[in-house]
């Protein structure tokens, strides 16, 4: 066993960077909505190979937007049901297409795939140019099914700081609390990509931001793919 690796307790996949928002807090900065994702066999076959030899606690797909390619997504949580990783989660924003009754039918097929933890990314920032309802829609499906979905607002500065930003995400939350939907920790903005191009005025100049997402690459405890297949030192 990679000595690197003693702790791997987690698998991540960028599905796409496609996205349906155009956010101005997207550390990525500008998407489109299209372009390259995941192939579905490869990434099955690497969580089955993953999970058989490390003690996988946990899977995440997210984007971009992940359900551009709603199959490629429940693809991998299906095979991370089959090999018994209890925790199978997906961030989205809610808003992969218009059509009512697609936006419900792959809600179900989500649920059906094991997906059994849900954020969903609803903010000022996402709601600026994603619109509320066929979000709620897809939200009311999952959270029907007793499926857990929550929240997930991102933070400007802070939870607590007082901008028009901050105060915009407390009504749109209130808007999905009022149906059920509990509200997660959330994020803190990171100074990178669009945030920095648009939000930079309320970033500190002389402070060092660290993502707090880095891994320490002498102990790492989860691994992410890129839409191209890149993981590590190597590809899927």
């Amino acid at each position: 066993m990679n000595k690197y690796l003693e702790n791997l307790k987690r698998i991540e996949f960028v599905i796409t960077f496609a996205c349906t928002g155009r956010c101005k807090h997207c550390s990525e900065g500008e998407h489109t909505t299209t372009g390259e994702y995941i192939e579905s066999e490869k990434a099955r076959k690497l969580v089955r190979s993953v999970a058989e030899n490390y003690q996988i606690d946990s899977l995440m797909t997210f984007g971009g937007e992940p359900l551009l390619h709603p199959e490629t997504v429940c693809a991998i949580h299906s095979m991370a049901k089959e090999m018994k990783i209890p925790k199978r989660q997906i961030i989205t924003n809610g808003f992969f297409c218009k059509d009512m009754n697609k936006i419900k039918l792959i809600a179900q097929n989500l649920i059906e795939s094991g997906v059994n933890d849900i954020l969903l990314s609803v903010d000022a920032f996402h709601q600026e140019t994603i619109p509320v309802e066929p979000v709620k829609v897809f939200a009311d499906e999952i959270h029907k099914s007793g499926i857990r979905i929550r929240v997930q607002p991102a933070w400007l500065v802070d939870k607590e700081h007082d901008n028009h930003y901050n105060r915009k995400t407390v009504e749109i939350l209130e808007l999905f609390k009022k149906d059920g939907l509990e509200e997660a920790s959330g994020n803190v903005i990171f100074p990178s990509g669009n945030a920095l191009k648009y939000l930079g005025d309320y970033f500190e100049q002389d402070k060092e931001y660290v993502s707090p997402y880095e891994e320490n690459p002498r102990d790492i405890h989860a691994i992410s793919i890129k839409p191209n297949g890149d993981v590590l030192d190597d590809n899927i």
